[in-house]
Protein backbone atom coordinates (compact mmCIF):
# COMPACT_ATOMS: atom_id res chain seq x y z
CA UNK A 1 0.00 0.00 0.00
CA UNK A 2 1.18 3.76 -0.82
CA UNK A 3 2.23 5.40 2.46
CA UNK A 4 3.03 8.94 1.09
CA UNK A 5 3.92 11.36 -2.11
CA UNK A 6 5.59 13.91 -2.16
CA UNK A 7 5.31 17.08 -4.91
CA UNK A 8 7.80 19.75 -5.78
CA UNK A 9 5.87 22.83 -6.55
CA UNK A 10 6.55 26.10 -7.95
CA UNK A 11 4.70 28.44 -5.87
CA UNK A 12 3.73 26.45 -1.68
CA UNK A 13 1.09 29.26 -1.53
CA UNK A 14 -0.49 29.05 -4.46
CA UNK A 15 -0.91 25.56 -4.30
CA UNK A 16 -2.26 25.59 -0.84
CA UNK A 17 -5.20 27.49 -2.07
CA UNK A 18 -5.84 24.58 -4.84
CA UNK A 19 -4.95 21.23 -2.95
CA UNK A 20 -5.88 22.07 0.83
CA UNK A 21 -9.45 22.30 -0.71
CA UNK A 22 -9.57 19.35 -3.02
CA UNK A 23 -8.10 16.95 -0.92
CA UNK A 24 -10.08 17.82 1.99
CA UNK A 25 -12.98 17.10 -0.23
CA UNK A 26 -11.35 13.17 -0.58
CA UNK A 27 -10.80 13.10 2.95
CA UNK A 28 -7.52 14.12 3.75
CA UNK A 29 -6.78 16.28 6.73
CA UNK A 30 -4.02 19.03 6.75
CA UNK A 31 -1.64 18.68 9.23
CA UNK A 32 -0.37 21.48 10.48
CA UNK A 33 2.58 20.82 12.48
CA UNK A 34 5.03 21.63 9.51
CA UNK A 35 6.09 25.30 8.45
CA UNK A 36 8.16 25.19 5.56
CA UNK A 37 5.48 22.25 3.67
CA UNK A 38 2.03 21.09 3.17
CA UNK A 39 0.98 17.74 4.55
CA UNK A 40 -2.02 16.25 4.23
CA UNK A 41 -3.61 12.71 5.96
CA UNK A 42 -5.93 10.67 4.85
CA UNK A 43 -7.58 8.31 7.64
CA UNK A 44 -6.31 5.16 5.90
CA UNK A 45 -2.79 6.26 6.35
CA UNK A 46 -1.60 7.78 3.05
CA UNK A 47 -0.36 11.10 3.39
CA UNK A 48 0.28 13.93 0.66
CA UNK A 49 3.34 16.28 0.90
CA UNK A 50 3.39 19.38 -1.19
CA UNK A 51 6.61 21.38 -1.16
CA UNK A 52 8.12 24.24 -2.45
CA UNK A 53 11.04 23.42 -5.01
CA UNK A 54 14.35 25.11 -3.88
CA UNK A 55 15.13 24.47 -8.16
CA UNK A 56 12.71 27.02 -9.81
CA UNK A 57 14.01 28.30 -12.96
CA UNK A 58 12.70 31.37 -14.39
CA UNK A 59 9.84 31.20 -16.70
CA UNK A 60 10.02 26.80 -15.57
CA UNK A 61 6.58 25.23 -15.49
CA UNK A 62 5.50 21.35 -14.45
CA UNK A 63 4.86 19.04 -17.51
CA UNK A 64 3.30 16.23 -17.23
CA UNK A 65 4.18 15.32 -20.57
CA UNK A 66 7.64 15.23 -19.29
CA UNK A 67 9.27 12.06 -17.70
CA UNK A 68 8.22 11.57 -14.86
CA UNK A 69 4.64 11.73 -12.92
CA UNK A 70 1.77 12.38 -15.37
CA UNK A 71 -1.31 12.69 -13.02
CA UNK A 72 -2.50 11.31 -9.91
CA UNK A 73 -6.31 9.17 -9.75
CA UNK A 74 -8.66 9.46 -6.61
CA UNK A 75 -11.11 7.29 -5.67
CA UNK A 76 -14.29 9.43 -4.96
CA UNK A 77 -16.76 7.68 -3.20
CA UNK A 78 -20.08 8.53 -5.09
CA UNK A 79 -21.45 10.12 -8.22
CA UNK A 80 -22.73 13.17 -6.49
CA UNK A 81 -19.45 13.91 -4.59
CA UNK A 82 -17.62 14.14 -7.92
CA UNK A 83 -20.38 16.36 -9.26
CA UNK A 84 -20.15 18.70 -6.04
CA UNK A 85 -15.86 18.66 -6.71
CA UNK A 86 -16.63 19.38 -10.19
CA UNK A 87 -19.02 22.37 -9.41
CA UNK A 88 -16.44 24.19 -6.62
CA UNK A 89 -12.92 23.27 -9.07
CA UNK A 90 -12.61 26.44 -10.76
CA UNK A 91 -13.13 28.51 -7.39
CA UNK A 92 -10.42 26.81 -6.03
CA UNK A 93 -7.65 26.94 -8.89
CA UNK A 94 -8.44 23.90 -10.56
CA UNK A 95 -9.82 23.95 -14.65
CA UNK A 96 -11.98 21.08 -16.06
CA UNK A 97 -9.81 18.75 -18.61
CA UNK A 98 -11.40 16.84 -21.23
CA UNK A 99 -12.69 13.53 -20.06
CA UNK A 100 -11.45 10.96 -22.41
CA UNK A 101 -8.05 11.84 -22.12
CA UNK A 102 -6.82 8.59 -20.10
CA UNK A 103 -10.06 5.87 -20.38
CA UNK A 104 -7.83 3.68 -17.72
CA UNK A 105 -10.98 3.28 -15.44
CA UNK A 106 -13.94 1.67 -17.75
CA UNK A 107 -17.03 2.06 -16.37
CA UNK A 108 -16.82 4.60 -13.53
CA UNK A 109 -17.42 8.06 -13.96
CA UNK A 110 -14.35 10.15 -14.52
CA UNK A 111 -13.31 13.86 -14.23
CA UNK A 112 -10.06 15.67 -15.42
CA UNK A 113 -8.91 18.77 -13.37
CA UNK A 114 -5.55 20.65 -13.39
CA UNK A 115 -4.56 23.34 -11.32
CA UNK A 116 -2.95 26.47 -11.89
CA UNK A 117 0.75 24.91 -12.28
CA UNK A 118 -0.16 22.28 -14.45
CA UNK A 119 -0.35 19.41 -12.08
CA UNK A 120 -3.41 17.09 -13.45
CA UNK A 121 -5.65 14.76 -11.18
CA UNK A 122 -7.70 12.17 -12.05
CA UNK A 123 -11.06 11.74 -9.89
CA UNK A 124 -13.09 8.30 -10.26
CA UNK A 125 -16.40 7.60 -9.06
CA UNK A 126 -18.78 4.25 -9.02
CA UNK A 127 -21.72 4.47 -11.78
CA UNK A 128 -24.83 3.84 -10.00
CA UNK A 129 -26.10 0.30 -11.19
Amino acid sequence: MLHHLVFWVPDLARADESWQWLLGQLGYERDGTFDDRLIFRHPDGVAIALEQSADMVPGMLYSRMRPGLNHMAFRVASPELLGTILQGATAHGWSPLPSDRHPIAPGNEVVYLEDRDGFEIELVAPTHA
